[in-house]
């Protein structure tokens, strides 16, 4: 490993906090915000929901979250086994496959639902995913909502040194590749699938809030800090490179972020910069503003 001066540190390996259900379709670690992490420490990312690989026997009704509303941020929905469907009140729908992901803007407001897509229920078995909110800033929080709907195939790969494996982009930069969405500040994210012994560096600038989610196996950050499957990684801001090596076969989520320097208003499903666009966001969805969904 190469050692410089812009080498950054672990902060704190945390363990999976306890699961509890969102909907009936979601069983979860819920990471951000916790006891050890709030929404302002891993800005712009405000919540993180690891549903850790769960079997669900198979069903004629899908299980999942009814109708709900969302507005000022993003939502990001990454499918590692298993399929998700979701219908929102723009007349928008699709499904999420393995290895693809759902980039929802939620924004000037949305309703929407989301659950195990029909046919997959009806077989069951085994589902993993995660669940991310990512903060706009005040400028977008009114914009329109849209869709990135990102199958597998169209996210960009590279390939790592030594065959040690390949890292996914599904939004930002990473060894000069571009990720598959476009974001409104500057948000990295990408899987890196790691053989035994693969290795890897990323660099972010220092400003940036970065942690790494351990999907799947064993990894070792820095040589010398060791995090196993369903464990968040959270890094320091003291430097850019860090380096992670498997001891297993692992898949590693890593996200960094620049933070956005605005106020954090956060009631259930509206994030906002004041308590009074909290309270006007409430009052729209009372007045049904958001459309309708069944």
């Amino acid at each position: 490993m190469n050692s410089t001066h812009n080498n950054r540190s672990v902060q704190s390996i945390i363990p999976p906090p306890p699961t509890h259900f969102v909907g009936d379709g979601f069983k979860v670690h819920h990471f951000i915000p916790d006891y050890y992490l709030s929404m302002e420490r891993m800005n712009p990312f405000l919540m993180l929901d690891y549903n850790a690989p769960t079997y669900f026997p198979p069903t004629e009704t899908p299980r999942g979250v009814d109708v709900h509303p969302h507005k000022g941020f993003e939502t990001v929905t990454i499918a590692y086994q298993g399929k998700v469907a979701h219908h929102d009140s723009a007349g928008n729908s699709g499904v999420i496959s393995e290895g693809g992901v759902q980039w929802m803007t939620a924004a000037s407001g949305v309703l929407h639902k989301e659950y195990h897509e029909a046919n997959w229920a009806k077989e069951g078995g085994i589902f993993q995913m995660v669940q991310l909110w990512v903060n706009l800033p005040s400028q977008d929080k009114k914009s329109p909502p849209k869709y990135q709907s990102i199958d597998h195939p169209q996210i960009p790969q590279v390939n790592l040194p030594n065959n040690g494996g390949h890292v996914e982009i599904i939004a930002g930069l990473f060894q000069g590749k571009k990720g598959a969405a476009s974001t409104h500040t500057e948000v990295h994210l990408m899987n890196a699938h790691l053989k035994p012994g693969g290795e890897v560096e990323f660099s972010f600038s220092e400003r940036n809030n970065t942690a790494l989610l351990v999907i799947q196996g064993s990894i070792e950050v820095n040589g010398n800090q060791e995090a196993h499957a369903n464990h968040f990684v959270l890094m320091n801001n003291d430097g850019e490179t860090f380096h992670v090596k498997a001891k297993e076969q692992s898949i590693v989520l890593v996200l960094s972020g620049e933070p956005i320097l605005e106020p954090i208003a956060a009631y259930g499903p509206f994030v906002m910069n004041t308590k009074a666009e909290l309270i006007e966001a409430f009052q729209q969805f009372e007045r049904g503003e958001f459309g309708n969904l069944e």
